[in-house]
């Protein structure tokens, strides 16, 4: 009798011994395929790899729907464009958006406009290497139809050849608008960045600005007023807060001295007497005869007597701003870059 209960027992040992072994090999099992599934997921199979980059055909649109010539006889309209596929022969007008392209590393430019002072950071593109287009505001139409573009990029100035480039390749206007500069140099940004692949670079060099723009605006606030103006021929224009260069004020933080000023893509007529009775603490001058390429007599004509009676003058806070950088290739990820630090580097 006590062997039989001996026999039972150690059967019922094995038994539970056995179902313990069943339990552990199916919980690892289990780990196993849990863990294998986790690694497949985390790793990019090709079908992912091939998601990260631009997904075509693609709709891109204009950073401004509609613009005017500057006396306002003329208006413009500017279309979507879909792409089959990413252009690989590019054409260039605008400087600005030719800066944020060379930022990002975009390869395949054929073409670029010419004759025109060439922003310091893009004068290898003067190169044989890459074709004229023109000037900013001549386009040599049948050169442009020889390169066979895949796209063409334009802006403000070559508005009114719009529906000729056209025939030629897809247009896609890159232009800021001067009522929305910022928003509308961001969204050029971001275009370039969508069509070619580019959205990580392009979140990188945006970073830069965010430790730039805190550094500039607590700069202005040392500042009561200022005020943008652009020097031409030795005659002087004024910026509001309304126009082309408004964001040094709502983007950067200076105070304007007034408001009181027209808006104008060249600025309204603001002579010298204005100048010392608005009297603003920091006065910004930027030189659109030297931008074009023309003599400038801008120390001699802003060292006049009426301008020596000034805060600014005075207190040395006349800053002289780089023509070329703001008057033709703003709008580009280095060049809106390098403008803050212009103005930091001056008023420091």
């Amino acid at each position: 009798m006590k062997k039989t209960y001996l026999f039972i027992a150690l059967l019922a040992a094995m038994v539970l011994f056995l179902a313990a072994c069943g339990s552990s090999e199916e919980a690892t099992t289990s780990t196993e395929e849990s863990t294998g599934t986790s690694t497949t997921e985390g790793t990019n199979t090709d079908a992912e790899s091939e998601g990260d980059g631009p997904v075509y055909p693609m709709t891109v649109s204009p950073t401004v729907a509609s613009s005017e010539s500057r006396d306002g006889s003329e208006s413009y309209s500017f279309e979507d464009v879909t792409f089959d596929k990413m252009p690989e022969k590019i054409a260039v007008f605008d400087y600005g958006f030719l800066d944020t392209l060379d930022a990002l590393g975009v390869e395949g430019i054929v073409g670029v406009a010419k004759g025109t002072t060439m922003p310091a950071n893009l004068e290898k593109y003067n190169g044989d290497e890459y074709g004229s287009l023109g000037s900013l505001k001549e386009p040599l139409l049948e050169d442009i139809a020889e390169m066979a573009p895949d796209v063409i990029f334009i802006s403000g100035r070559q508005s009114a050849f719009y529906e000729e480039l056209k025939e030629i390749a897809p247009v896609v206007f890159v232009g800021t608008s001067e009522t929305d500069y910022w928003n509308t140099f961001l969204a050029s940004v971001d275009l370039a960045a969508k069509m070619f692949g580019k959205e990580a670079e392009a979140e990188e060099f945006k970073g830069k600005f965010d430790s730039a723009l805190e550094e500039v605006k607590a700069l202005a606030g040392n500042y009561e007023t200022s005020l943008v103006t652009m020097y031409n021929e030795g005659n002087l224009a004024g910026f509001a807060t309304n126009s082309r260069f408004g964001y040094i004020y709502d983007i950067y933080g200076f105070k304007p001295v007034t408001d009181d000023i027209e808006a104008s893509s060249h600025g309204s007529n603001f002579g010298f007497e204005a100048l010392l009775e608005f009297n603003p603490q920091v006065l910004f001058v930027i030189d659109r005869t030297a931008a074009i390429g023309e003599k400038s007599n801008i120390d001699a004509d802003m060292e006049n007597e009426i301008v020596k009676k000034t805060e600014a003058f005075q207190n040395e806070r006349i800053v002289y701003l780089d023509g070329a950088l703001w008057y033709l290739s703003g709008g580009g990820l280095q060049s809106e870059l390098a403008k803050i630090e212009e103005i930091l580097a001056e008023l420091k």
